[in-house]
């Protein structure tokens, strides 16, 4: 049957008028409160540093949703071009650097204002694949064989099953796509928080591209929380999705089941599933923020960074007032390099002597020999610096 009518997806949104609505407007509002606090707890300065770390957490955990296990050290690995001789691992270091660099793209606000549109997620999925070998551009039909080459940025000419639900028809997907972006656009602070819950379901629900719908949607997600929240990136919904996958595919199965009454929202699908959904979203949202902001308390955060330097000034690994050096940066944020003799009454030799070690260690970062040192968040240190993060 030829999908003539956008009304399939219906509702785009929880109602005003849906008994859940009062709920989810308060935790919106919550979220905003969380979110606008974390990203202040921090000297302006680290959180580049830590927006760093996050993105291959992000990474980590949207790939282990599609049941690709890929530590965030490999991912920093690849990032480095240091790749594994195992043909799987590297695959799954290929794709991991290709979702960390769209995802850098997107914490640079290039997608700002266009997160939600076709553009923009054409983008999405264009950036990712583009960034992929050849061999990797290829999606296998696990029912006949067929092997489909995937084409970057380009919406999908065949037909397709996800689990239990029979994707529209692919000449019906631009026109499905229009009503998304007419939805989930211009909105306004509260109604947009809310509807990147929604969109993150219609989204998968349309299933556009022959494959990387999942990976499409999270990073629409991601993007669609920067602009509404000013996330500054330094929390991932990702990790939530992935720490609860059961729930999360039931509630998007729930989300595909048609109206059961007419006490049901007034669309052709589940306005009660897509309300509980946006429920579950948002609290996992909110759960993240709250998980991140007890993890970089700036005593605790300073207090298990400064315990990891005095233990490598100790073992002969990092020479002394290393911690002095770092204390100062996790105070200020960055620390010019020609104050750090000043600051330490030291010789300007042995001043480079010290940042040299601390930069070879990951621990400091610079962008040029006269650019300020400023913190870095190795992976390799996550589980001392950043427990819980992800793990060991």
């Amino acid at each position: 049957m030829q999908q003539k009518q956008t009304t399939l997806i219906e509702p785009m949104l929880v109602s005003s008028s849906s008994r859940y609505r009062p709920e989810l407007t308060d935790l919106a509002l919550e979220l905003t409160g969380s979110s606008t606090g974390l990203s202040r707890s921090l000297p302006e300065d680290i959180l580049p540093a830590l927006a760093h770390l996050v993105r291959s957490m992000n990474c980590y955990y949207s790939n282990l949703i599609e049941d690709h296990n890929t530590h965030p050290v490999d991912i920093e690995r690849a990032l480095k071009n240091d790749y594994s001789t195992d043909t799987e691992k590297r695959n799954h270091q290929l794709e991991a650097r290709a979702h960390v660099e769209v995802q850098q793209w997107i914490d640079k606000g290039n997608l700002s204002g266009r997160a939600a549109t076709r553009e923009g997620i054409c983008e999405i999925h264009r950036r990712f694949c583009e960034l992929l070998p050849e061999h990797l551009l290829y999606v296998e039909n696990p029912d006949t064989g067929e092997r489909s080459r995937i084409t970057p940025g380009k919406l999908r000419e065949k037909n397709v099953q996800v689990g239990h639900h029979t994707a529209i028809q692919p000449d019906a997907v631009p026109r499905f796509m229009a009503r998304f972006e007419q939805a989930y656009t211009g909105l306004g602070k509260t109604e947009a928080i809310l509807a990147t819950a929604a969109a993150h379901h219609r989204l998968l629900w349309i299933h556009p591209f022959m494959d990387g719908n999942g990976r499409v949607a999270r990073l629409m997600s991601h993007a669609m929380l920067l602009d509404t929240l000013d996330t500054g990136g330094i929390w991932s919904i990702a990790r939530g999705l992935a720490r609860t996958v059961v729930e999360y595919k039931s509630h998007l199965a729930s989300c595909d089941q048609p109206r059961r009454n007419d006490l049901d929202g007034r669309g052709s699908l589940s306005e009660e599933a897509l309300a509980r959904f946006t429920k579950y979203f948002l609290e996992t949202c909110i759960d993240q923020v709250n998980f991140m902001g007890n993890l970089i308390q700036p005593d605790h955060l300073r207090n298990r960074i400064l315990l990891w330097v005095n233990e490598k000034i100790s073992s002969g690994s990092l020479p002394p007032n290393s911690d002095k050096v770092m204390e100062a940066i996790l105070y200020r944020g960055k620390l010019q390099r020609g104050d750090v003799a000043d600051f330490l009454g030291c010789t300007d030799r042995h001043a480079r002597r010290l940042t040299s070690a601390l930069v070879k260690a990951g621990v400091l970062t610079s962008e040029s020999s006269r650019a300020p040192l400023r913190l870095a968040f190795p992976a390799k240190l996550a589980s001392r610096w950043m427990p819980g993060l992800f793990p060991d």
